[in-house]
């Protein structure tokens, strides 16, 4: 592993403890849990962050720690442990998405003519709801995944959530910055254009607002997760992001 890849690592795993209302220690993992999120989960889920686990353990160790659910979600941060887990959960009912892990240096990055700015949660509730619900069909799934937000501003250091705006003043994307000048890393996540304004460079002017800002603080490196079969992945690799090494995410039981 890289030395930015350990550190990238180390970076998501205390995001999840810090943001967590509750943490559940166990061997080789620990559980995040949020009663108040708790249809989220990104909030409710198991995080394998030792490549020492043991992965017949894992289903388990998730039922366990997380109480009934409907899906059960475990993250496997370190790629190899990902691979030899497969087996086993898919035995047990799970499913594998692979996230790959892209990063790009901050060096020499300006803001663009028209920069997206901060907004507060309250002024961007509104635009994430709409989308949400187009996604998601249940009312309270959708409330939940746009208000867990607000849990996100424990996650790091400094916490951002970036609008790019039509000229009229509207909302038409936004993103989550988390910026941490101890770790030298700064992630965006989250990047959403909402549909009637999609094809008109809001992402761009997103992700050159958020390389800018990680630069103008110092912070050497920005990462974000991409899904390895979608099509993102290759509009970050235009912009410069490299592939630094893989995760997976187990969802069923």
């Amino acid at each position: 592993m890289s030395d930015l890849l350990a550190r990238v690592t180390a970076f998501r795993a205390a995001f999840a403890r810090r943001q967590a209302a509750e943490t559940v220690e166990l061997p080789g993992a620990f559980a995040v849990r949020d009663p108040e999120f708790s249809l989220s989960e990104e909030h409710n889920r198991l995080i394998v962050a030792s490549a020492d686990a043991d992965p017949a353990t894992l289903p388990e160790l998730a039922a366990q720690s997380l109480g009934p659910r409907r899906r059960y979600r475990i993250a496997v941060l370190d790629e190899t442990l990902g691979e030899r887990a497969t087996p086993a959960l898919a035995a047990a009912g799970y499913g594998r998405d692979t996230e790959l892990v892209l990063a790009r240096e901050t060096a020499g990055c300006a803001l663009p003519e028209t920069p997206a700015h901060p907004a507060e949660l309250a002024k961007l509730r509104t635009a994430v709801l709409r989308q949400q619900l187009e996604w998601n069909p249940d009312e309270d799934v959708a409330r939940q995944l746009t208000d867990r937000r607000r849990a996100r501003l424990r996650g790091a250091e400094e916490v951002l959530f970036l609008a790019a705006r039509t000229p009229e003043g509207e909302i038409a994307a936004w993103t989550d910055l988390y910026l941490d000048r101890t770790a030298g890393l700064a992630q965006l996540e989250d990047l959403v254009t909402a549909t009637p304004h999609r094809g008109r460079s809001h992402g761009d002017t997103l992700l050159a607002t958020g390389l800018a800002l990680a630069a103008a603080v110092g912070i050497p490196h920005l990462f974000l997760l991409a899904a390895a079969d979608d099509w993102p992945r290759t509009w970050y690799t235009r912009r410069g992001f490299t592939e630094i090494g893989r995760s997976h995410t187990f969802s069923g039981g």
